[in-house]
């Protein structure tokens, strides 16, 4: 039998759990607000190199971002910005970010090799803390979410449509996801006040749509009642990241109960948050890959 082992170093898993905790109780949970301030549009949280982080890296590093002001999307560590000739300032603190890897050992039942996993925790800077980057760490000041009115988008609506998930529009004024018979029903547009609101209410429903058994099967893997409410915070955390993705402004609805078993989630389970955000990273990833295989059939 294999045994998985987590080399954690610090305690990664509670460091960040308290982290989002605070931020809950303080009303701002960071996915709420992946952007700064009136700073400006961080956007998607990258490392030196231009690749993204994912998920709950990203989440970690927008709470960070939000409480700071950084406007900034690019993070490294202290010898990344010694190694490029520029200079961390004295007294910035540090993010904590996760590493996830394999590493191998000798079965001692056996004489096989076993891979096991692990998760390490390292600390990062965001480039608004670091003197002489090269000019794009900082970057000029970004677009601002478009401003769409109350018209469909073509664009937005060729992306949804890409998904393969139907959606059904009637005169009820609720949005939802309908599991059994897999569909999201959306109001008119006509009668949400902007078109962000609507495509940012799609979005959320759309993140929900994944948890059937023909995509990722969260319905099937998340059974308890209790997971209600991780569900609705994958849904929450989901659709701030396709927002974003999308160049829209994410819209949130939460009741004050799904918050309350929230954090009692968080602080009875510290990888609570970390499930939901893995979890969320796949539901965007999945939404966003029927684009891009469809845009891929049609070259064909």
């Amino acid at each position: 039998m294999t045994v998985t082992r987590e080399n954690t170093g610090p305690d990664i898993y509670q460091l960040v759990t308290d982290r989002i905790i605070q931020a809950i109780e303080a009303g701002t949970p960071p996915w709420q607000k992946p952007w700064t301030g009136g700073a400006g549009f961080a956007g998607f949280p990258r490392r030196s190199n231009g690749e993204f982080y994912k998920g709950i890296n990203v989440v970690i590093l927008w709470c960070i971002a939000a409480e700071n002001g950084y406007r900034s999307s690019y993070w490294l560590t202290y010898k990344q910005a010694k190694a490029m000739d520029a200079q961390v300032r004295r007294g910035e603190k540090s993010a904590p970010v996760v590493k996830y890897g394999t590493f191998e050992v000798d079965d001692p039942d056996s004489s096989e090799t076993v891979v096991r996993p692990y998760a390490r925790g390292y600390r990062v800077f965001n480039a608004d803390q670091i003197d002489g980057l090269p000019d794009y760490f900082y970057g000029a000041d970004p677009d601002e979410p478009r401003d769409l009115g109350t018209e469909p988008n073509v664009e937005l609506d060729r992306f949804f449509a890409a998904t393969g998930i139907e959606i059904r529009t009637t005169d009820e004024p609720q949005a939802f996801y309908h599991l059994l018979d897999d569909y999201v029903h959306m109001p008119p547009i006509a009668t949400f006040h902007s078109a962000n609101g609507y495509y940012a209410s799609l979005a959320h429903e759309m993140i929900h749509a994944t948890s059937h058994k023909r995509r990722l099967d969260r319905d099937q893997r998340f059974t308890r009642k209790s997971e209600l409410a991780f569900e609705e915070l994958c849904a929450e955390i989901g659709s701030a990241m396709l927002c974003v993705s999308l160049g829209l402004v994410p819209d949130f609805e939460q009741s004050a109960a799904y918050v309350e078993s929230w954090l009692r989630s968080l602080k009875d389970d510290k990888k609570f948050i970390f499930r939901a955000a893995s979890e969320a990273q796949k539901a965007t990833d999945f939404l966003l890959q029927a684009m891009s295989d469809q845009d891929v059939q049609r070259a064909a």
